[in-house]
Formats: structure tokens, sequence, C-alpha cells
């Protein structure tokens, strides 16, 4: 079945849509100190909890030196922490730190704040539409 040109366009257009969102909530973060990179960092952690540097490093789509820079970086601004492996002493686990769970949590405010205050100002049916259309975006990301 080949694609008419309507469904490239939506294709397109949709793509394009998440892209600039995503790139817009992105930018809502509590301090321009930290950047993209490392925040993806601290939100893997925040939602996996405590891992090696390598299995971050694989979560992230990153090589281990990479992360190993990353991970440097966030203990410099004590946002993350290594402490000794409970069964490997050649590797070492990451976690947050309070003030690392505070900017997380500060991001994902400052992100939902302005998603509110963009979705206030749409008409009651433009949010019914956006309410399904997030359903139908989960599930095709469920997809593989």
């Amino acid at each position: 079945m080949s694609e008419t040109a309507d469904e490239r366009s939506l294709a397109s257009r949709l793509r394009l849509a998440v892209v600039r969102l995503n790139r817009r909530l992105r930018a809502q973060r509590a301090s321009d100190d930290v950047s993209l990179t490392q925040i993806s960092a601290l939100s893997s952690l925040y939602k996996c909890g405590p891992m090696t540097p390598g299995q971050l490093a694989a979560r992230e789509g990153v090589q281990p030196p990479s992360m190993t820079r990353v991970i440097s970086a966030l203990e410099g601004i004590a946002y993350v922490e290594r402490s000794p492996h409970p069964t490997d002493g050649r590797q070492a686990i990451v976690a947050l730190t309070k003030e690392g769970q505070d900017y997380v949590r500060a991001t994902i405010s400052r992100r939902e704040v302005w998603l509110d205050q963009r979705l206030a100002e749409l008409t009651e049916r433009e949010r019914h539409v956006l309410s399904e259309a997030a359903e139908i975006i989960e599930r095709m990301a469920r997809h593989s």
C-alpha cells in the first residue's frame, strides 16, 4: 500500500510538531548551568534510580567515556555522587544527591507550568482534541 500525499504530510507535520514542542519543553529548565545532556542523565537517574556509569551510558545511548565526563561535571556541582559498587570493586554506583533530585523536580515543574499556560490559551475543544491525541501518540510510542 503506498502512502498518499496527505499521509506523508500528516507524518511530516506531526514529526515537526513533536520535535518543536519537545525543544520548547526542554528549554524550560531550572537553570542554564546544566546542559541538555546532563539533564537527560539526571532524568534517567531520577526515573530509574542509581546505576553504574556503564548502565547510564547505555541508557543514554552514549559512549562510556562521554558519560564519565557528564558524571564528573554533575559531581562538580553536587547533583550526583558515586559510591562503591556492592559486589564489584572495579565499578561504582552513580546516584542523585538531594540537590540533584531538587533540580530535576524544579525542571519538571517549570516544564509543566509552561505547558499548563499554553494549554490554558486553547479552547475547550482544542484541549479535548489534544487529550485524545495524547492517548493516540502514547499508543503509537509503545510500538517498536
